[in-house]
């Protein structure tokens, strides 16, 4: 059924608006997309769980990253960089936060290490944040603008595999263009993410904002090393070892599992953490990203039903049965499609490939360029990625930000990014579909 994409988004955009948990927000999705489609209950939840396993790599990644970031925080050296970071920064609350939207970006392009940062730098900054009264919000917005602006405007990186993504989805459809013509039809809709971020630090969460009262329920061990030193140690030195090495298993080698474990082995044999420690460590490393991982596998589930009952072709083509030829229109069509289907499954480069196949028959119908192809295609597959409650760039943010208990996923994570990203974004991806 053609609606079923749009009716099941919206199951699950307003029951995580209600506060629902995102995990029952997103199976309640694949339920409600299967029995729209004609499936049976029984046999709704058998392709939701048989599609899990696309994002069982990830989610195992994401834990043993979690177990990491816990063995560098029983270090202490965390507490060395916070201390650091005040007495540099002090009350420069916008400086900080244009800091961390650079380290966000270079995570996609330079040391394409994802979200992995993010679990080992964040969460010894939220007490910093409090002290500062600084919105998370800000925070939330400048970590996703630096998993995603990246990797949308410059070809390298992450960047280089996500406009690959597209020349290959393309070239499938029989228009041929190399990577930096795709980039180049990607600059404007990039542009719309800087505009998006300057608003979000110097208007939206630009004033102050008192943390959250802390409980002894929502303050994880995590952010409690077991020493606090104000000097440099062994054990200080033997982190930053285990961490380069980490970083350097997932550049070269581009597996993030191997990588985190490597780092955690290193933490054990240097006696950074104690042998004994191991299962307090594991347990804490799934506290801060179990949830995370079973967002994504939950995700997978529903991509796979809407996949298998052919819910998004069926979208497109009763969207575009009724657009004519008018190109502006078509455009904010597939958009506006490319918005619903991405927020859905969370994974602009899972979706492109999809994309393409349904929007370049439509465009060179009507007579797109194959520059403005690609910046349909590239922004539409973009367009929700931000904001979704299943996507990595809004579930990173929320894992180091939420270390505490004190920072909601819905409300201070995809709402924010949300406005400030994908509405310029479909504008600016609008206006570069209409003039290339």
């Amino acid at each position: 059924m053609a609606w079923a994409v749009v009716v099941s988004v919206l199951v699950m955009t307003i029951l995580s608006l209600l506060r629902v948990n995102v995990i029952i927000a997103i199976l309640a999705a694949g339920l409600t997309a299967g029995l729209m489609n004609g499936e049976t209950l029984i046999s709704s939840i058998e392709l939701f769980v048989g599609g899990m396993g696309g994002q069982a790599n990830v989610a195992l990644s994401y834990i043993l990253l979690g177990a990491f970031a816990v063995a560098i925080s029983y270090s202490g050296i965390t507490s060395l960089l916070v201390n650091g970071l005040l007495n540099v920064l002090k009350d420069m609350k916008t400086l900080l936060v244009i800091v961390i939207a650079l380290i966000a970006s270079l995570s996609q392009n330079a040391i394409p290490v994802h979200i992995a940062f993010i679990p080992i730098l964040i969460p010894p900054l939220l007490r910093l944040f409090d002290r500062m009264k600084l919105d998370r919000r800000a925070v939330a917005a400048a970590l996703t603008f630096g998993l995603k602006a990246p990797y949308v405007m410059i070809p390298l990186g992450f960047g280089l595999i996500f406009h690959k993504t597209i020349r290959d989805a393309l070239a499938d459809q029989g228009v041929e263009l190399g990577v930096y013509s795709i980039a180049q039809s990607l600059l404007l809709p990039g542009a719309g993410m800087i505009l998006g971020l300057l608003v979000a630090i110097f208007i939206s969460y630009r004033k102050p904002r008192e943390p959250k009262a802390v409980t002894q329920e929502n303050e994880l061990d995590a952010l409690q090393p077991e020493q606090k030193v104000d000097r440099f140690t062994i054990k200080h030195f033997f982190t930053l070892v285990a961490i380069v090495v980490t970083l350097l298993i997932q550049v070269f080698l581009s597996n993030l599992i191997l990588a985190a474990l490597a780092g955690l082995i290193l933490m054990f044999v240097f006696r950074v953490v104690p042998y004994k420690n191991g299962d307090k460590v594991v347990n804490d490393g799934i506290a801060m990203m179990g949830f995370i991982a079973f967002v994504l596998l939950s995700a997978s589930g529903y991509a796979n039903v809407l996949t298998a009952t052919n819910s998004v072709s069926d979208l497109v083509e009763k969207s575009s049965g009724f657009i004519g030829d008018q190109q502006a229109l078509i455009a904010f069509v597939l958009l506006l499609v490319g918005l619903v289907v991405t927020m859905g499954i969370g994974s602009s480069f899972a979706t492109v490939p999809i994309l393409a196949a349904l929007f370049v028959p439509i465009c060179l119908e009507a007579g797109f360029s194959p520059m403005a192809i690609a910046a349909l295609v590239g922004t539409a597959g973009a367009l929700g990625d931000a904001g979704s409650p299943a996507s990595d760039s809004t579930l990173g943010p929320t894992s180091g930000l939420n270390a505490d208990g004190r920072h909601n996923h819905i409300w201070d994570t995809c709402v924010p990014t949300f406005l400030h990203y994908n509405i310029p974004l479909f504008i600016f991806g609008w206006i570069a579909a209409i003039m290339l």
